[in-house]
């Protein structure tokens, strides 16, 4: 997906050239305000689209205990499957922390299916808030996933776990 500039050249969103376009745009009077804030929507669809699924998810009450736990094993299971994907578990001491990843949610999930119903949500809560941090560590490390991917997946886990909490 391309966007064009004021300069007419085209950019990509959401790459380091789109941040140096609009930056530019803005410091030579040829953007305005619209502008800025149009390319800020563009570069966070990510989380615009993340907001849309917690809210079509949580919107009318929790999901299932079982649903949400093999969620949570399935979301580390693709950091796996990118980080294969993109190469990136070659490098040292990748491959074994996801590894670690998966086995620590995957505990958590099965663990939050093993204790009583009402203390299960807290923990599930717990590790669906974990790998939000997971997220968010991969994001600002741009490391194993894209970082579109870990964006959008820290606030999915960030507002699913608040709502484990705070939903009835």
């Amino acid at each position: 997906m391309t966007d064009t500039i004021a300069s007419g050249g085209h950019v990509k969103i959401g790459s380091a050239q789109d941040d140096k376009a609009s930056a530019t745009a803005r410091r030579d009077n040829s953007g305005t305000a619209t502008f800025g804030f149009v390319t800020t929507l563009k570069r966070r669809w990510p989380t615009w689209f993340a907001l849309a699924l917690v809210v079509a998810t949580f919107a009318d009450g929790l999901p299932a205990l079982e649903f949400l736990a093999w969620l949570l094993v399935v979301m580390t299971v693709c950091y796996l499957i990118f980080g294969a994907l993109r190469g990136e578990l070659r490098r040292p001491g990748v491959l074994m922390l996801q590894t670690a990843g998966l086995l620590g949610f995957g505990v958590l999930a099965m663990v939050a299916l093993a204790v009583d119903h009402g203390l299960g949500w807290y923990v599930l809560a717990a590790g669906w808030l974990g790998h939000a941090a997971w997220d968010f560590a991969h994001h600002r490390a741009k490391v194993v996933v894209p970082r579109a991917w870990a964006e959008w997946c820290f606030v999915v886990d960030l507002f699913g776990g608040a709502a484990m909490i705070f939903m009835p």
